[in-house]
């Protein structure tokens, strides 16, 4: 079976890819303060850990994303604008970040929060990383959306 070039350019998991690397490597630029042992790190080592934080948001999003396709049973449900769908993405992502942030800050000793981490109370995930699981999929969905149906008026304003 050969694969359909412009098929493969309109993969729901393209744009998922595509946008979550985009928004989330700003992110992770952004909270770099909030994390401790970056102050003296040189900029590459900045922009490498950065890089590979990002490709762990990319796999993430990916995964709330087959998750929520399975849930509704349908790949297009960010196009459909099926709300199931969206919870189950928000909320696979929700829990992977919580799970892999007790893990990266405990036991794997992968980094820790800085002081100005603020953090939440009995998870103890730092309050960025769980906000960035809030805002951006959001954003993503709709960019993920909008560049899909290629920004028809009529088809981003009826679901």
């Amino acid at each position: 079976m050969a694969i359909d070039k412009k098929g493969l350019l309109n993969t729901p998991e393209l744009h998922i890819a595509i946008f979550a690397f985009l928004l989330h490597f700003i992110w992770e630029l952004m909270q770099m303060p909030l994390f401790a042992g970056f102050g003296d790190v040189y900029y590459y080592g900045v922009i490498l850990h950065c890089t590979q934080a990002t490709l762990g948001d990319v796999l993430i999003s990916l995964v709330a994303f087959w998750s929520a396709s399975l849930a509704v049973k349908s790949r297009s449900w960010a196009l459909d604008g099926d709300r199931k769908g969206l919870l189950v993405f928000l909320g696979m992502g929700m829990l992977i970040t919580v799970i892999f942030e007790a893990l990266a800050t405990g036991p794997l000793d992968r980094w820790e929060y800085a002081d100005a981490m603020p953090v939440l109370p009995l998870l103890g995930t730092g309050l960025a990383p769980v906000s960035q699981w809030i805002l951006l999929p959001l954003v993503q969905i709709w960019f993920v959306r909008r560049q899909l149906l290629g920004g028809r008026k009529e088809l981003l304003e009826n679901p």
